[in-house]
């Protein structure tokens, strides 16, 4: 029967196939493309599934999906990121970055390989549910990719997706897991403070663009913090700082940069307006006036309930000892946006060795284990099984 054999069918097919898939990632890796730069990506994507008799879907841009099991009824998907980041690859591995400048220093490749594998495993089963593996460009840009995959249909006629994303602090072999916020929501504000400019020994006479922005840098995030709730994670940090160009001489503007985070949607949706209200407050008494550009990102990525424990029940069955506690990520995620429209969960796939230290996430030095690809590609077959045959073993 086909409940009785997704799970163990992909196993197999992964323990046979295990070397290729391997190979699959050390391509990818070595090959990053930048974010709606990823064609040589979506061209060894698009012909490694034709190779298995799939018939992949290309987005007008780059990327894909793949649809596997009948053309009729509510599809079950899952969802890998296949862009790089602008960071030098610090590895000095065999296969890495032979772009310069780029590399998959947020793991990508791995949930790339992992949802290929899937993907090739699932077309040599009976499978008589239909899936949908998509294959996202642009994950790492303001706002994500995601909202054009969904514009181009990607979801039509899906019911629920899943994704894991590379945990370089969880060890290989384990799956976290999170119901609820799982990432944070993450923006860029951009605050031009303005003045009439002026001379430093008469400060009196004009209005202190620097000292306005001084107090914005220092008062800001503190007063943010007493009008938000701090159980939703909700903060400000400034990342870039700039005006004038003399010591001697009050500049007529000055420019603050940074990034506001929460976990809470809620506070997501009205945090613009609190700010400005802030911003009032804070730079009022200077003199000075400024003008501010909210740019929104992500939001939250919100785990659902009922998925998140479809997804804690199928690692288990791969591995009783497999599930551990994710906690909650202060960066942002755009897989995000699908669970605005459906349920689903996103996991952290360990990928640290359990030796040496552990490196971060956009960092030029991660190195994963590779062992953590066959660990998500059973993952994924297991969730495939105990989403259409719930309560059966």
């Amino acid at each position: 029967m086909e409940h009785a054999g997704i799970a163990a069918a992909v196993d197999r097919w992964f323990a046979e196939n295990q070397e290729r898939v391997i190979g699959w990632r050390r391509h990818i890796h070595s090959h990053p493309e930048l974010s709606n730069e990823e064609v040589e990506t979506t061209e060894f994507l698009a012909e490694t599934l034709q190779s298995y008799g799939l018939s992949p879907v290309l987005f007008p841009g780059t990327g894909l999906y793949v649809d596997l099991g009948p053309a009729e009824g509510k599809r079950l998907a899952f969802r890998a990121d296949i862009d790089a980041l602008r960071v030098p690859e610090q590895t000095g591995l065999s296969f890495a970055s032979a772009n310069p400048g780029v590399s998959h220093s947020c793991g990508h490749d791995v949930h790339t390989t992992v949802a290929l594998g899937l993907a090739c495993a699932l077309s040599t089963v009976d499978l008589r549910h239909p899936v949908r593996v998509i294959f996202q460009p642009a994950e790492e840009v303001m706002g994500g990719g995601a909202l054009d995959v969904i514009k181009w249909g990607a979801l039509d006629n899906v019911a629920a997706i899943y994704a894991v994303h590379a945990e370089p602090h969880i060890k290989v072999g384990e799956i976290g897991v999170r119901t609820g916020a799982i990432t944070s929501a993450s923006d860029v504000i951009r605050i031009e403070v303005q003045g009439p400019g002026g001379h430093t020994s008469r400060p009196q006479l004009t209005a202190d663009v620097v000292y306005a922005m001084g107090a914005l840098i220092t008062q800001l995030p503190a007063l943010l913090s007493r009008r938000v709730d701090p159980r939703t994670g909700t903060v400000l940090v400034f990342g870039h700082a700039e005006a004038g160009d003399a010591a001697n001489a009050i500049p007529k503007r000055g420019v603050l940069e940074g990034t506001v985070r929460t976990a809470d949607i809620a506070t997501w949706r009205e945090i613009e307006d609190l700010l400005t209200d802030l911003i009032d407050l804070v730079v009022a008494p200077t003199g000075c006036t400024y003008h501010l550009d909210y740019i929104r990102g992500v939001p939250p990525v919100l785990n659902d309930d009922a998925a998140t424990a479809l997804a804690v029940q199928a690692a288990r069955a791969v591995d009783p000892h497999s599930v551990v506690a994710a906690p909650q990520s202060s960066g942002g995620e755009d897989f995000s946006w699908y669970l605005e429209h459906i349920p689903g969960a996103m996991m952290r796939l360990g990928v640290w060795s359990g030796e040496g230290e552990h490196h971060d996430l956009h960092q030029g030095n991660l190195n994963v284990d590779e062992r953590a690809i066959g660990v998500g590609v059973r993952l994924f077959g297991s969730i495939v099984e105990k989403y259409f045959h719930p309560g059966e073993d």
